[in-house]
């Protein structure tokens, strides 16, 4: 087939008819990218239990609203699983001294059996939007996109405020500078037990809003979790960084990075609409994350070198 042949048989109407779907499962990966974003940017820790906290989430989410629970209540106790799952990881951490990264994946390790047995030892679960009342679900796309949007305004409203308190900053100030925290009194290692806890309950909640859109939770949806995740936040940073420079406050760092999230899923829409190979799809990800988080560096690069040639010129004409 050639070229010109190729690009006339792709349908521009299944593309636009294929965003909405794409809007709405990127506003759940962004609500996962705020967990992400504590751990990652706030916490400096190379956190690997999120690929195991957000089956977790999805997991307890559908097991409990075939039970009768209440879809919403489903997803609050899904939150505490996620949060326990990250309290292992911080005690793992902080108790045990096994680092960060090993601790993660240990965790992670160890949820695959925890979800197996929370699922009832089946692969998959699935909860079907005609026999239970979902919170959002892929038969109604506009209607999850503004739940799944309100979600992520409370969320990001609410770590805006959070964040901001005494307890918030001390957060911050352990992944900013952890010796001089220490210094100041800050319980460091109860911060980052506590910033783990918070991170994968929102990872969890994600995870629970995911498998009750798609109408089921599988062993497996979480993997790759991790890379989606730091891709939606390294996006959002960089145009964060690129639209109001000077202007961005955290507030406007948080939003963004949920932006960042729908961005990365409409990219995704637009490499299956182009027919490409579902198969690559990791390996595209996994370039995309590359480049966004160069771009900073290639930024610093360019000013740096163009600092310098001005300071030869100037000297020259001295």
């Amino acid at each position: 087939m050639s070229v010109s042949s190729y690009f006339a048989s792709l349908s521009l109407l299944k593309l636009l008819r294929n965003m909405p779907g794409g809007v709405s499962q990127g506003l759940i990966w962004g609500i996962m990218a705020l967990g992400i974003y504590i751990t990652f940017r706030l916490l400096d820790f190379a956190d690997l239990t999120v690929d195991g906290s957000f089956t977790t989430g999805g997991a307890v989410t559908v097991m409990l609203i075939l039970a009768g629970c209440p879809s919403w209540a489903a997803l609050l106790v899904a939150v505490l699983a996620g949060m326990l799952a990250g309290l292992c990881t911080g005690l793992l951490h902080t108790r045990f001294g096994i680092p960060a990264i090993l601790a993660g994946i240990l965790t992670q390790f160890a949820l695959y059996s925890i979800n197996l047995r929370i699922m009832g030892m089946a692969a998959n679960k699935a909860v079907s939007v005609d026999k239970y009342h979902l919170v959002l679900s892929s038969r109604n796309v506009p209607l999850a996109i503004l739940t799944a949007a309100l979600i992520a305004l409370a969320l990001v409203s609410l770590f805006y405020w959070y964040f901001g308190t005494e307890q918030g900053s001390a957060l911050r100030a352990t992944g900013n500078n952890p010796a001089m925290s220490r210094a100041l009194g800050i319980n460091i290692n109860r911060m980052k037990v506590l910033g783990l806890a918070i991170s994968n309950g929102v990872v969890a909640l994600a995870g629970g809003l995911m498998s009750q859109y798609q109408g089921f939770a599988d062993i497996n949806m979480g993997r790759g979790a991790i890379v989606i995740g730091l891709a939606a936040v390294i996006i959002g940073e960089v145009l964060a960084n690129a639209i109001l420079k000077r202007r961005l406050n955290f507030y406007g760092t948080l939003s963004f990075t949920v932006i960042g999230g729908v961005i990365y899923y409409l990219v995704v829409v637009v490499v299956l609409w182009l027919r490409l190979n579902s198969n690559d799809l990791k390996l595209f990800t996994a370039i995309v994350v590359a480049l966004f988080l160069a771009i900073p560096y290639w930024r610093e690069l360019r000013i740096s070198s163009f600092a310098k040639f001005r300071r030869k010129g100037a000297g020259k004409n001295a």
